[in-house]
């Protein structure tokens, strides 16, 4: 089973990159974030005409998030379950595929930097730390399912040293401030595996390149973008790679395609 993600950065501004990748790669699910559209103009058809279902949690101009699948998907959480937010950063389907059910979430975590104009406001930082914790009191209790589980996207979260072209640029930055990747390194305790880290400890993965200043053309990146699973899909996985050309493409998205491969269980 071949699953990848992507901030698409507007899907609309980018269908046509997204529709060529999917008919060259042709992953059985792709997961979306920053569709920035509501359901009356997301390009359904476009998807349907390369074999793709798609369920989707938008809004206007902003945030979204999207789960393309070529099997039939159930919806099964539109935002964090006890979690009123006026903003749409999680969608949560299941799918069952070859006879293996899998559990499947699109997500996009919030920034948490203050507004350029008031450096002070710690609003959305707080807001960021709440929507965490209640994503990962979610994700320990998706492991009870005893299903496949895949949790995927746009984390806006830096790990480490590893995962940033200058770690002392972004000391004071909510995306990479302790209170942030501690959180996360809670999921690996709950079990869940970071599939890239699994395959490259670590080895420079960046997953976006800021529009401004080069960064794309000199690798001035960082790693934000994540897939994590299950105990039982860590045992399967075969392959897990950055689609850093997708990034080069004229009209892009300032972040790039994890892609990860499966091998399924007969």
């Amino acid at each position: 089973m071949k699953i990848a993600t992507l901030n698409i950065n507007s899907i609309n501004a980018r269908i046509s990159n997204l529709s060529n990748w999917l008919a060259k790669e042709k992953p059985d699910i792709m997961l979306l974030q920053e569709i920035k559209t509501e359901f009356n103009n997301f390009p359904f058809f476009d998807l349907q005409v390369l074999g793709y279902d798609a369920k989707i949690l938008g809004q206007k101009s902003y945030n979204g998030v999207a789960v393309l699948s070529r099997q039939k998907m159930t919806v099964t959480a539109e935002n964090l379950p006890d979690f009123p937010d006026e903003n749409t950063r999680y969608l949560e389907v299941e799918i069952t595929q070859n006879g293996q059910d899998y559990v499947v979430a699109s997500l996009y975590l919030p920034n948490g930097n203050p507004p350029y104009n008031n450096p002070d406001d710690d609003s959305r930082f707080i807001y960021k730390l709440k929507w965490m914790d209640v994503f990962l009191e979610h994700a320990e209790q998706l492991l009870l399912k005893n299903k496949r589980v895949i949790l995927a996207g746009d984390f806006n979260v830096i790990m480490t040293k590893d995962d940033v072209f200058n770690p002392e640029l972004f000391k004071e930055n909510a995306l990479y401030r302790p209170e942030v990747w501690q959180r996360l390194s809670r999921l690996s305790f709950m079990g869940y595996s970071d599939v890239y880290r699994l395959l490259y400890p670590k080895q420079t993965g960046y997953t976006f390149w800021d529009y401004t200043g080069g960064s794309f053309a000199n690798d001035l990146g960082m790693r934000i973008d994540y897939i994590f699973c299950s105990p039982a899909l860590a045992d399967c996985l075969q392959d897990c790679r950055i689609d850093k050309a997708f990034r080069a493409e004229e009209k892009s998205s300032d972040h790039t395609i994890l892609l990860a491969e499966f091998k399924e269980e007969e």
